[in-house]
């Protein structure tokens, strides 16, 4: 059972006093600002922290990540650690359990000095707490999900939106502060339960408004509407015809790349034009660009290369006779390939159904095989500030200065982190770089999520460190909650002196 402080009129100190009263047992947490009030063997609203034995505890593992050292070893994996080999080359500490700097005051909860090729370093671990916050979401597929700016929903909730479309792929943004604190209590719970599931990987199903349902889930194919999504777009439908061209001539008088986008017709397109083609006088509707190249010949949709139509002959708006002949051979394919027809003109220029010679399947085939496998990327953003960089300096302005000079190296949960240009510390991460579970929450609503800043010790130094709270690595194995994992090595190491 969680007891959480009814009321926020009694000061932090008296709250705090009353907790150091050894016949209450209670012990209030200060790690966010809910000040739960915690009994004896029970845990707080986040289920983070907890009583034990009448003092306030972290109660997940503090994660270290390690790596093989020069003899091909992973220290401490799946054995008794002894601190005889850690050293900043083989032994990371992530911020995933560390605990928060909250309240304001309070020094990181890890600052942690290693040796990294003869050069002392510094890590500065903690888990933020982020009410700005959110997820962009990139889902690989070309299929209409919804109109630009319509809600993103979790049981009834808006926790987002669709946005800009990309080359191949439609985008969600979800969370924000807005969403989490400037709504209702509901819509806040809802979204933070949302994006937290999201970030630890696990699957949501969100609806959007005019468009589809859509199950989401890092490093897996998008379900749309209940169907699989098996293949991200080789290109538009003009970038199809300019890789496949070649292949396709003498097999075929004609070929229309169906898109959303830019649907592509081959002997008008500079490509068709290249390999000397003959017009063929099938002319599509839409918005012509340049030669070969129609915008809005449909509406979008889940249907042939994201527009709504299921027969491909609709968008034929007419077939000159002046430049058609019959016997004309006719390809109507989309940019994944998954759908494809062919047609041979009759004597009155109509096109009908026919078989589809092998050369021909061949490069359907190939257009399949450029097909990367669709997938949802889910990126976490959030800004970095406040309480979080005092935690690092007493003049957090440094931090904010060093980091943009390229001297402090920002991770989460040791997986390099993407820092926006401009004022403060935004920083994007991949959730699937990150280790298992690496994100909590707090009830107020918030995220939180680990963060780490690793630096030179003299530049540590220098931008006025909490050098009193600097602890050696090997310190660290006194923790009862630390636990190792294996790095993930497609991730650059932390400690590495190149400079970021």
């Amino acid at each position: 059972m969680t007891e959480t402080k009814q009321s926020t009129d009694a000061p932090a100190d008296d709250a705090l006093a009353q907790a150091k009263d050894p016949a209450s047992g209670i012990v209030v947490c200060d790690a966010c600002p809910v000040l739960c009030r915690i009994r004896p063997g029970r845990t707080g609203a986040c289920d983070r922290y907890g009583n034990l034995d009448g003092k306030l505890t972290r109660l997940d593992p503090l994660v270290i990540a390690a790596r093989a050292g020069k003899d091909g070893m992973v220290p401490f994996l799946g054995a008794p650690w002894d601190g005889s080999i850690l050293s900043g080359a083989t032994a990371f500490v992530t911020g995933v359990g560390a605990g928060t700097t909250y309240p304001d005051y309070k020094p990181a909860p890890f600052i942690v000095a290693s040796e990294m090729e003869g050069v002392d370093m510094v890590t500065v671990v903690t888990e933020g707490i982020f009410s700005y916050c959110g997820l962009k979401v990139k889902i690989d597929t070309d299929r209409f999900l919804g109109p630009e700016c319509a809600p993103v929903r979790v049981d009834g909730e808006q926790i987002g939106h669709v946005t800009t479309a990309e080359y191949g792929s439609q985008m969600l943004s979800l969370g924000g502060v807005r969403h989490l604190t400037g709504g209702s209590k509901r819509e806040g719970q809802v979204a933070c339960e949302a994006l937290l599931q999201l970030a630890n990987k696990q699957a949501v199903e969100v609806s959007i408004d005019g468009g589809a349902r859509v199950v989401l889930q890092a490093g897996s194919a998008p379900i749309i509407d209940g169907v699989r999504e098996e293949r991200m777009r080789v290109g538009c439908g003009s970038a199809a015809i300019g890789m496949f061209a070649r292949q396709w001539c003498g097999h075929v008088d004609e070929v229309i790349v169906v898109d959303d986008h830019i649907t592509g017709v081959l002997t008008e397109h500079q490509a068709g034009r290249f390999l000397d083609m003959r017009p063929s006088g099938v002319r599509v509707r839409g918005r012509r660009s340049t030669p070969g190249r129609y915008f809005q010949v449909a509406n979008p949709g889940r249907g042939w290369g994201g527009t709504d139509i299921g027969d491909p002959l609709e968008i034929v708006e007419r077939i000159d006779p002046r430049a058609a002949w019959p016997g004309l051979r006719l390809l109507m394919v989309s940019t994944t390939g998954e759908h494809a027809s062919f047609y041979v003109l009759d004597e009155s220029l109509l096109p009908r159904p026919a078989a589809m010679p092998a050369e021909v399947a061949r490069v359907v085939a190939r257009i399949g095989e450029n097909c990367e496998p669709a997938l949802v990327s889910i990126l976490f953003m959030a800004g970095a500030g406040g309480s979080l960089r005092a935690g690092v300096t007493e003049n957090p302005v440094l931090l904010t200065r060093s980091v943009h000079r390229g001297l402090t190296r920002v991770t989460s949960g040791g997986a390099p982190a993407y820092l926006w240009p401009g004022g403060g510390i935004t920083f994007m991460v991949d959730v699937l770089a990150m280790p298992e579970n690496s994100f909590g929450s707090v009830p107020t609503p918030a995220l939180v999520a680990p963060i780490e800043f690793s630096l030179p010790l003299e530049d540590y130094r220098a931008m006025g460190g909490h050098l009193d709270r600097l602890r050696p690595l090997a310190s660290v194995r006194g923790e009862r909650r630390a636990t190792t994992i294996a790095w993930n090595e497609a991730n650059p190491w932390p400690l590495d002196l190149a400079r970021p």
